[in-house]
């Protein structure tokens, strides 16, 4: 290789790992894992510490009404999560973080929050994670399996019954190699029911 195709080598090289520094990772957990709706230029499966994926939010339009409502995902204090990471390239920055905003932001009952991930190919990273806010009147609190299988059979709303989306969620989950013993035990609750 003569000197200048060196030169031009470790010019895309700087350049690369430059962009890849500016890279960010977000942390899905739930339909984020199967459908991010974003550019991506990796996927691993990764755990974060401190928080737990839960049927802890009450849905008033897409799975229940104010009057029935049903339960949706969130990322609740306590335990741990596997989850889907996603590195997006550096220059998709602002153009992912509002098309997040505006999937996962719009009642607010969700925060946006820099979170340490576990990657499973091994480090850690920070990644962005919509984590549920529990002073917002849609909290429904931590459950037990019983009690969400018990919000969550009979609720419909704009997108379907609230038991398709529990058993479409545990079905994905498994399809990724991800088990969550939790979220299957409300699923087994409804099929019993």
């Amino acid at each position: 290789m003569d000197v200048l195709s060196l030169g031009e080598s470790l010019s895309f090289l700087a350049a690369r790992s430059k962009n890849e520094m500016n890279d960010f990772w977000v942390f899905g957990y739930g339909s984020l894992m199967w459908r991010p709706g974003f550019a991506h230029v990796e996927t691993q499966k990764a755990r974060v510490y401190g928080y737990r994926r839960a049927l802890c939010i009450y849905s008033h339009v897409h799975r229940g009404t104010p009057a029935r409502p049903g339960l949706v995902l969130g990322l609740d204090r306590g335990g741990s999560c596997i989850g889907m990471a996603f590195r997006v390239p550096g220059e998709l920055h602002d153009e992912v973080i509002a098309y997040l905003r505006e999937r996962e932001l719009v009642t607010n009952v969700y925060i946006e929050r820099m979170l340490p991930m576990a990657l499973e190919n091994g480090g850690t990273v920070q990644g962005v994670a919509y984590v549920v806010d529990r002073r917002h009147e849609q909290y429904a609190g931590a459950l037990m399996a019983e009690e969400a299988a018990t919000h969550v059979a009979g609720a419909v709303g704009q997108a379907g019954p609230n038991e398709d989306y529990v058993f479409n969620t545990v079905e994905h989950l498994q399809a990724l190699g991800i088990r969550d013993h939790w979220l299957e035990q409300v699923a087994a609750r409804l099929k019993r029911a």
